[in-house]
């Protein structure tokens, strides 16, 4: 299934340095969803809400670019290599991820879960690291998955440490979003700062997916400014609430504070 993709909100819409014809080219970019290799015009322009004109001039520019690359056959888009250029060139600039890999590795074999380490994205986390354990009962998201915001350990960590202006703002695009549903989620992020106050560390039981728990810390990237989270989760039947409370969310603490201490900021 693919992402579902954001309208502007009113506060992008009346920038007057908001650049229309270019977020709606990135937006296009972003309704290939996993697993998706191709999509047609009419395809791009239900998933974008765009008029067909505008998205066939759009598709166009960014085949030129080298961003969209299309099949005469079946007379569909691809994702170019372009994107595949920029998304790297991205990663590269995360050497936390580096730094971080063997004690990820570690603690995934350890817990016998998933670790990873994600970035924000609007009121998504996206996954720029994952390690998994040699265990087959374990999470199968890969760098590039996304993940909600509010509702797992990853997100709740990020929104902990983030200033409050900016912590607000997106809390309330959430419940734009998701007005039906939007207690409990205030709820569990009301929580996953009690948590991070307490223990250094935000869980997730149940909140995203019911079968998953995870608990999650925030971390700086090696600028000391981007904000980032780890997580380590799994199964609920192998990562119990006591197991998460008293065992997993701590060393996730320890594995953060390594880090830190290896960067002279400990």
């Amino acid at each position: 299934m693919h992402d579902e993709i954001e309208v502007f909100s009113d506060d992008d819409t009346k920038d007057r340095q908001f650049v229309h014809a270019l977020a709606r080219g990135l937006e296009l970019l972003r309704c290939f969803g996993p697993g998706e290799v191709y999509l047609t015009n009419a395809e791009l322009a239900k998933r974008s809400s765009l008029p067909k004109p505008t998205v066939s001039r759009l598709t166009h520019t960014l085949t030129t670019l080298g961003y969209l690359n299309y099949s005469e056959s079946l007379g569909k888009y691809q994702l170019g290599a372009g994107v595949l250029a920029l998304g790297y060139r991205m990663l590269s600039a995360m050497d936390l991820r580096k730094l971080a890999r063997p004690l990820m590795e570690q603690l995934a074999e350890y817990a016998q879960a998933s670790v990873s380490l994600g970035a924000r994205d609007r009121l998504s986390m996206v996954y720029v690291e994952s390690c998994r354990s040699s265990a087959n009962v374990t999470l199968r998201l890969d760098v590039g998955a996304r993940i909600p915001m509010a509702t797992t350990a990853m997100g709740k960590a990020l929104l902990c440490v983030l200033p409050e202006a900016e912590r607000n703002y997106l809390l309330d695009r959430v419940r734009q979003r998701d007005q039906a549903n939007w207690p409990q989620v205030k709820a569990g992020v009301e929580q996953g700062f009690k948590d991070y106050q307490d223990r250094g560390f935000c869980m997730s039981a149940g909140e995203w997916q019911g079968d998953v728990h995870a608990v999650g810390v925030p971390v700086l990237g090696l600028d000391g400014e981007q904000v980032m989270a780890f997580n380590c989760g799994g199964p609920a039947f192998l990562l119990s609430h006591a197991r998460l409370e008293q065992d997993l969310g701590p060393k996730l603490v320890q594995l953060v504070r390594r880090i830190d201490t290896i960067l002279g900021r400990g």
